[in-house]
């Protein structure tokens, strides 16, 4: 059987190249991709449950991380399509691209531990009429399935999510508004929900994402409308978290840049 987890971690990386260097000792007989940045670690990967059991172990344990990913959270689900054709490690500025300097998730994981919500009592929040449910992905991400009355902010890139909400805060906080998003996994939000506190905002993220919420929710079908994306090549999951027979092509024909998404989509699986 061939599983997939989804990982990730703020934290301060003093050496990304020596992390990169022992991560893809750590990988070399698994299929994925891991992003490395001064604020982390992200990453994906497939391979067997022994496989992944042990690098889980060793991205905790191992003495050239110097502790800073223990305790990283694995999103585990099993696979029938393979999702990933090789396996790469990269360096990166940023492990995930808001587009606004100085933001550092890494030195603020407090200010992130108190805004996330279980998905017990994400149940009930969204529920709540003072808050403002914001879908924090792509709108093509958002058209596949979302949470009932979700906003999509309409982010064709992740970078365009903060200019969403700096042309809402002041009304938001004039209005005495909540601000409830959710992203795939989490690591979005929490980067984004750093930046959005200091705006003056009252954040509240899902914390581990939809994924987690599927896991955690049985029952999940109640509050979440279609599918959910995924960025490998299963493409797209149910509320049980079994792959559908959505096609890249279902996700990405009707969008404005859907065939240079598509054309890259195909040219990564080929690769």
């Amino acid at each position: 059987m061939l599983y997939h987890i989804a990982f990730y971690r703020f934290a301060a990386i003093t050496d990304v190249d020596a992390v990169v260097t022992r991560l893809r000792a750590l990988t070399a007989d698994l299929l994925g991709s891991i992003l490395v940045a001064g604020e982390g670690i992200n990453g994906m990967l497939a391979g067997s449950a022994e496989q992944l059991d042990g690098f889980e172990q060793a991205l905790q344990s191992d003495a050239a991380f110097h502790g800073a990913f223990a305790g990283t959270v694995f999103k585990r689900t099993e696979c029938i399509t393979v999702p990933f054709k090789r396996m790469k490690v990269h360096a990166k500025k940023e492990i995930v691209p808001l587009g606004i300097d100085g933001v550092d998730a890494a030195g603020r994981t407090a200010d992130i531990e108190r805004s996330n919500v279980s998905p017990q009592r994400w149940r009930e929040l969204i529920k709540q009429p003072d808050v403002v449910l914001l879908d924090n992905r792509n709108s093509f991400e958002y058209r596949l399935g979302k949470f009932e009355g979700a906003i999509d902010p309409g982010v064709v890139n992740f970078r365009d999510f903060p200019e969403y909400v700096k042309a809402h805060a002041e009304q938001w906080k004039a209005e005495h508004k909540k601000v409830a998003m959710y992203c795939t996994g989490g690591i979005r939000c929490e980067k984004s929900s750093v930046w959005m506190q200091d705006l003056g905002l009252e954040v509240y993220q899902l914390e581990g994402g939809i994924l987690n919420y599927f896991k955690e929710m049985p029952d999940a079908s109640q509050d979440w409308q279609g599918e959910c994306f995924v960025f490998d090549n299963r493409v797209a999951l149910d509320t049980h978290l079994h792959e559908t027979d959505t096609t890249v092509e279902d996700v990405y024909e009707r969008e404005p840049d859907g065939a240079w998404r598509l054309a890259r989509a195909k040219q990564l699986d080929a690769d």
